[in-house]
């Protein structure tokens, strides 16, 4: 049997400790994932059902939930809804929040968000960053880590030059490069798949 403690974890940890717990297993196997919040027991849940598991979940006691995997061999590719196109994928950041509502948890999302990415099995090639989004690229910014991770794996990191210049952050660029909106259109265009958060 597999035990992975992901309580206390945050939004998308539980799933990333449970993916690289059953990357592993080659054959029948029992998985059992520990967390706090319902979320995590229903994003657990959804990842392992797409990749051959058969799911049953309890709560043990306030705040302590226990999923339990069990799994006949090794996991399935996981196939997200709808097939990807074949091609490069692109992700598109606009702002330095993500979605609409509360500003705090916007920046809490894009900052998870970034991160997640990290952890994709296959990294987009390419990351845009414009309008709000070129912020983040930027020196201070509580993503630098994640995009440096990302490209010291070689995926590429482009901040909008104009978009820098209107809010004066050129010099203060800290990582990937400056690019112009004719090669983030022509990047765009070609892509396979543009994941905008």
């Amino acid at each position: 049997m597999i035990e992975v403690n992901a309580i206390g974890d945050a939004c998308p940890i539980p799933v990333i400790k449970t993916k690289k717990a059953m990357a592993g297993i080659t054959g029948p196997e029992t998985v059992k994932v520990y967390v706090d919040n319902e979320t995590a027991v229903s994003n657990v849940t959804k990842m392992a059902q797409s990749v051959g598991g058969k799911v049953s979940s309890q709560q043990e006691a306030e705040k302590k939930y226990v999923i339990t995997i069990e799994m006949e061999g090794a996991p399935k590719e996981e196939q997200p809804e709808g097939a990807a196109p074949a091609g490069d994928t692109i992700v598109v950041v606009s702002s330095d929040r993500m979605g609409e509502g509360n500003d705090e948890l916007g920046k809490v999302l894009i900052k998870s968000f970034i991160f997640a990415v990290t952890q994709l099995d296959q990294l987009p090639k390419t990351m845009i960053f414009y309008n709000g989004g070129a912020t983040l690229t930027c020196e201070g910014a509580d993503t630098l880590p994640d995009l440096r991770n990302l490209a010291e794996q070689g995926v590429e990191i482009m901040t909008c030059g104009t978009c820098l210049d209107y809010y004066h952050l050129k010099e203060k660029l800290a990582v990937g490069t400056v690019s112009n909106m004719y090669t983030i259109v022509e990047t765009i265009a070609k892509a396979g798949r543009v994941i905008k958060p």
